[in-house]
C-alpha cells in the first residue's frame, strides 16, 4: 500500500487524512476540534499550543500500520493567520486569525502611508483588509511592542505546521499572496508595503519556494512524536483555499469552487492575474502555480446557526422548515454580518432580520432567507468574475453547505451555474495530500497536477444541482433587493 498524507487546519478543527494513491481513497482519516478567543472589539485568535496539540492528538488517532505507509505529506491551512515566534521559535503572542477585525486602525494607518487605495492594490494587487496578515503584523508592534522587538519568524497557521514537521522556515506564493506584503502580479515581497511596517520587516520574511517543492523532510524529532517516517518529504502546502481548490480539481481555467463553512469562498484558477479588490475579487497566487482569484465572506453557515440557535433546530430540522418557503422568502432577507464582513469591506457591521411584514414574518421564511444570503454574498463575486473574462463552467461546492440538498438547489439557481460535488470529502486536507503526491513526483521527473487532479479528484454525480430556469428569475430579483438593502445599511456601519 502507497499513501500520502494530507493535514488540514481549519478554524474549528485539524483533521489528518491518510490518502491511498493507487487505489485512490481515503483509508483513514482523524480529528481534533480547536478552541477560539472571542473578544468584543473583533478579537479572534487561537494559541501555537492548540496546534501542537492538534497534530498530536490526530495522528495519535490514526494507526501505526497505516502511519508506515507515508511517503509524503501536505500541509493545508487557514489563511493569513499571524503565528509570531522569537529566535528559538517560542510564540510571543497568541495566533490572530483570518476572521479577526481588531485591526482596523492598523489598515487606515498602512493605507494612508502607501498613498491610498488605489497605490495599495497597484503594490499587493490587493486592498488592505483587517483580515490580512499585514496589519495584524502592525498590531503586535503597537500593542505589544516588547514581542515585535522579539519578533524572529513571521508564520502563517500552515507555515508552523511545516516547520513543526520539518524545522524549515520557507513559504510559498498562494499563502503568501494573502499576507497583503505580496505583490502577487510580480510574484514578490513588496518593500513598500514591509517598510511602512517596520524597516526590519523584509529581513525576517521567509525564503519563497515553488508549489511543487518540498518545504523540507520530515525531521527525526517529528517522527517521533507523531508516528510517522523520518525523512519523507512534506510539500509546500498552502493556504486553506488554495488547497481546497487541489482537492476539487479547480486547477484548469472555468472550474469555480466554492466553499460553504464558517467563512464562505468563491474561487477560480486563472493562468494569468485577475483581481478586482473593489469588488471584493482578491488578486491571490494559486498553490499549484498560476493564480487564484478570490472572493471571500466571513459569515457563510454563521448565518444559519445563528437562526437554527435562535430558534432551538437541529440541521436537518432547519432545512426541513427552510424548505417550505418559496424562493426568495417572500421578501424577508437575513444581512448576515454577525462577525463584521470582509466583502462589503465592514470590520463594524452588524447582521439584521428585515423585510418582514405581517403576511411574510414566518420561521420558515427566515430559516431559508439565512441559507439564500448567504449565496448571495458570493453572487457578487461571480459577476466580477465575469467582468474580468472570467467564463465559468460550474461551481465545484464544498464545506458544510455541500452536504445540504436545499442548499446545493440554491446555490446552481442563485449563480445559475451547474452544482457538482467532489466525492471525497475534506477537500482541503485530499488537496494536501494530492499537493504531497505532486511533489514525491516532482522529485523523479516533471509532474503535471492538472492531470494529478483528473486522475485523483472524481465528483459525486448524486450530488448534482443544476439550475431550474423559474428559480432563476425569481432570485435575480431575490439578489438585486439583497444587494439594494445592503448597499443602503453599509455607511452604518463605516
Amino acid at each position: 500500500m502507497k499513501t500520502v498524507a494530507g493535514i488540514d487546519l481549519g478554524t474549528q478543527s485539524m483533521k489528518v487524512v491518510i490518502y491511498d494513491y493507487e487505489k485512490k481513497e481515503i483509508i483513514e482519516k482523524a480529528s481534533c476540534p480547536m478552541d477560539l478567543i472571542s473578544e468584543a472589539d473583533g478579537t479572534r485568535e487561537q494559541t501555537t499550543e492548540w496546534f501542537d496539540k492538534g497534530l498530536e492528538v490526530c495522528f495519535g488517532k490514526l494507526s501505526a500500520e497505516n502511519k508506515k505507509t507515508i511517503e509524503a505529506i501536505g500541509v493545508s491551512g487557514q489563511q493569513h493567520g499571524f503565528v509570531p515566534l522569537d529566535k528559538d521559535g517560542k510564540p510571543l503572542y497568541n495566533i490572530k486569525l483570518w476572521c479577526d477585525t481588531s485591526t482596523a486602525e492598523e489598515c487606515a494607518y498602512i493605507t494612508k502611508k502607501a498613498g491610498g487605495d488605489k497605490k495599495v492594490v497597484a503594490a499587493l494587487g490587493n486592498l488592505m483588509l483587517p483580515g490580512f496578515t499585514a496589519p495584524k503584523i502592525l498590531w503586535l508592534k503597537n500593542h505589544k511592542p516588547d514581542a515585535f522587538a522579539k519578533l524572529t519568524y513571521i508564520m502563517l497557521p500552515h507555515d508552523y505546521l511545516n516547520w513543526k514537521l520539518t524545522g524549515e522556515y520557507v513559504m510559498e506564493y498562494g499563502d503568501s499572496s494573502g499576507t497583503a506584503l505580496f505583490d502577487s502580479k510580480k510574484r514578490c515581497w513588496s518593500k513598500k508595503i514591509c517598510d511602512i511596517i517596520d524597516s526590519s520587516l523584509m529581513s525576517k520574511l521567509p525564503k519563497l519556494i515553488e508549489a511543487h517543492e518540498a518545504a523540507g523532510k520530515v525531521s527525526a524529532e517529528a517522527a517521533k512524536a507523531y508516528g510517522i517516517p523520518e525523512g519523507i518529504p512534506v510539500s509546500a502546502g498552502g493556504g486553506d483555499n488554495m488547497m481546497g481548490a487541489v482537492g476539487t480539481g479547480t486547477v484548469a481555467d472555468g472550474f469555480l469552487t466554492m466553499s460553504m463553512g464558517t467563512s464562505g469562498t468563491l474561487y477560480g484558477y486563472s493562468d494569468k492575474p485577475i483581481a478586482d479588490p473593489a469588488n471584493g475579487l482578491s488578486g491571490f497566487c494559486s498553490s499549484t502555480g498560476g493564480w487564484l482569484p478570490l472572493l471571500c465572506t466571513m459569515n457563510c453557515t454563521v448565518s444559519t446557526e445563528f437562526i437554527r440557535g435562535l430558534f432551538n433546530l437541529e440541521v436537518k430540522e432547519l432545512d426541513g422548515i427552510a424548505a417550505k418557503a418559496p424562493c426568495g422568502s417572500e421578501g424577508v432577507l437575513v444581512i448576515p454580518f454577525f462577525n463584521g464582513e470582509r466583502t462589503p469591506n465592514l470590520p463594524n457591521g452588524r447582521a439584521s432580520i428585515t423585510g418582514m411584514t405581517s403576511a411574510n414574518t414566518s420561521r420558515e421564511n427566515i430559516c431559508r432567507a439565512a441559507m439564500e444570503s448567504s449565496v448571495f454574498a458570493m453572487r457578487g463575486g461571480l459577476d466580477a468574475f465575469r467582468k474580468l473574462g472570467f467564463q465559468p463552467k460550474e461551481i465545484r461546492l464544498i464545506g458544510g453547505g455541500s452536504k445540504s440538498p436545499l442548499w446545493r438547489q440554491i446555490a446552481a439557481d442563485v449563480m445559475n451555474l451547474p452544482i457538482r460535488v467532489p466525492a471525497l470529502d475534506e477537500a482541503a486536507a485530499l488537496g494536501g495530500a494530492v499537493q504531497a503526491l505532486w511533489c514525491l513526483k516532482s522529485q523523479s521527473g516533471k509532474c503535471d497536477i492538472a492531470q494529478l487532479c483528473a486522475e485523483h479528484i472524481k465528483l459525486d454525480e448524486s450530488k448534482n444541482a443544476d439550475p431550474i430556469a423559474a428559480n432563476v428569475a425569481a432570485y435575480d430579483k431575490a439578489y438585486a433587493d439583497y444587494q439594494k438593502m445592503v448597499d443602503t445599511v453599509s455607511p452604518l456601519y463605516k
